[in-house]
């Protein structure tokens, strides 16, 4: 939300390294949570919304995905009460969202309700296994999830459900910090509960903060209303307002905000080591600095959008470490001319890509309001296609894991080829000078270019 402050990693990928060294992951998911919470106390806030405690036991998850920590119950609920104490350490409030679970879901609920039909035997087992963990740990805040559970509440999405907030999350999980609602101009909400009544219906449900109503004075006022009127018990506020104050008590104000508003850097040292220390430890690599000079290649890099994009500039490494070395540039993205034509085997349309090698460069990762696009890309067949043809120079994945991990099963071993779960320009700089085989001369020309643009 605020920019100039340091692009980590997604959590997924802290998940991946618990798999093979546990405490390597959890030495880093704390550090992860102080310089988030170091860096919101320089813009001065108290409060981050994280961590994520979904566990993404789906694939096909649109919206959670790599913010997740993890696909598995006792892996989230250990990193991510790691990152809750790297919060705390920085004087910061934490919150775990969303409750009870976003995790095995296809729908994303900025676009949409997703409907599950678990019940609560699964959910005990599953889904409320990291907000038990954080309820333990001393969460100071859960946000609900826009989500309609047809065996818990039939009619009420979790948002708005005095049954899952206040029963559930408040009596039998006996949860005495703040709940906060997630935005109610979410479409899951604001498609069929809009307007200043459903700011009530989540305040009645049990929901003590109210997050982006469509219209707050209005929200507001329909509170007031409810309460004046005895719809609203007026102890439903007074409990409120005391759990809000319990929370900023907690807070050490000395260290948590820049009360002066006095300039200072975002990032520092330590943020930047943390940064690099946790691309390093997440990349993928096979077949080393294999990518030679070739002056008919193509680089060509799929990505969500132009308009902006936040991991390419004219300066970003996945354009000027392959043009250095011949590959011209080409996107691929959603408002360009498509590379695809009408033929599932062969599905890239290579008579318009030249006649050269074929270097791909793929951001691929779940992403709010883009709902499951990338996932109905072809891009298994076009790489396929590529490998029957001999065009295929490299391949390099940055975000799901997920989609590696398909490209894996018919990659052929001998292609040059990475992952990185991060798709800032640091993690393009540090995969590419891993496959690309430059000139030393080259090199330091590109390793200017690059200080130019991190500078």
């Amino acid at each position: 939300r605020f920019g100039g402050g340091t692009w980590l990693v997604p959590p997924m990928a802290l998940g991946n390294i618990f798999k093979h060294n546990p405490s390597h992951a959890i030495e880093l998911a704390r550090k992860y949570g102080q310089c988030t919470g170091r860096q919101a106390r320089k813009c001065g806030l108290n409060w981050v919304l994280g961590p994520v405690c979904d566990i993404n036991n789906n694939p096909n998850n649109p919206v959670i995905n790599l913010r997740a920590w993890g696909e598995e119950p006792a892996t989230v609920s250990t990193l991510t009460n790691e990152f809750r104490k790297g919060l705390e350490l920085e004087g910061i409030l934490s919150c775990a969202k969303h409750f009870p679970g976003h995790g095995d879901t296809c729908i994303d609920s900025h676009l949409n309700l997703p409907i599950l039909e678990h019940d609560l035997t699964r959910l005990n087992e599953h889904e409320l296994v990291p907000f038990r963990a954080a309820i333990d740990s001393g969460i100071d805040s859960i946000m609900t999830g826009h989500l309609l559970l047809k065996n818990l509440d039939p009619n009420n999405p979790a948002t708005l459900s005095k049954t899952i907030l206040t029963e559930l999350l408040r009596n039998k999980l006996g949860f005495e910090g703040l709940i906060v609602t997630d935005s109610l101009i979410m479409q899951a909400i604001s498609k069929r509960y809009g307007g200043d009544q459903t700011a009530v219906m989540a305040f009645a449900a049990g929901a003590d903060l109210i997050l982006m109503p469509e219209n707050a004075q209005g929200a507001i006022n329909a509170i007031c209303n409810a309460l004046k009127s005895g719809q609203i018990p007026m102890e439903r506020l007074e409990n409120a307002l005391t759990r809000k104050n319990i929370a900023l008590s907690k807070i050490a104000f000395s260290k948590s905000i820049n009360k002066n508003n006095i300039y200072c850097e975002i990032v520092d040292k330590e943020d930047k080591e943390l940064s690099k220390e946790l691309i390093f430890s997440s990349i993928k690599v096979q077949n080393k600095n294999k990518i030679k000079f070739n002056s008919s290649g193509l680089n060509l890099i799929r990505v969500d959008g132009v308009l902006p994009c936040s991991v390419l500039t004219k300066s970003s490494p996945s354009l000027s470490l392959p043009s250095s070395i011949g590959y011209k540039n080409l996107l691929c993205h959603n408002q360009g001319v498509s590379p695809w034509q009408n033929d599932s085997s062969s599905p890239l349309a290579i008579d318009k890509l030249g006649k050269g090698p074929i270097f791909l460069q793929l951001f691929l990762r779940g992403n709010p309001f883009l709902g499951t696009q990338h996932q109905t890309e072809p891009w298994v067949k076009a790489i396929q296609q590529l490998q029957k043809l001999k065009r295929l120079a490299g391949l390099v994945v940055y975000g799901s894991h997920y989609q590696w991990e398909k490209f894996c099963t018919v990659l052929e071993s001998e292609v040059p080829a990475a992952y990185c779960p991060g798709q800032m320009p640091e993690a393009q700089y540090e995969v590419l000078s891993r496959l690309l085989s430059l000139p030393e001369k080259q090199m330091m020309q590109v390793n200017l270019l690059y200080k130019e643009f991190t500078d």
